[in-house]
């Protein structure tokens, strides 16, 4: 399995994020801002997000959305 980057972009076609997945034997998607800052990662094995200090921010989704900001 290779590393696959998503790019998440806003209505003005600007880069704000970005979404890795497909880390071997791993479950996590790694979360980073538009200039590659880490923001933090999801678990689809616990449905979770974790922001980057490791805090919940959500126990019932994994969802990269709840870590990139809009603007």
């Amino acid at each position: 399995m290779s590393l696959k980057r998503d790019h998440v972009r806003d209505g003005n076609r600007r880069i704000i994020g970005s979404v890795t997945t497909g880390f071997t034997g791993a479950f996590d998607t790694i979360v980073r801002d538009g200039s590659g800052g880490y923001l933090g990662r999801t678990s689809d094995r616990f449905r979770t997000t974790r922001d980057e200090h490791g805090n919940l921010v959500s126990i019932n989704t994994a969802d990269p959305g709840l870590l990139i900001k809009h603007k």
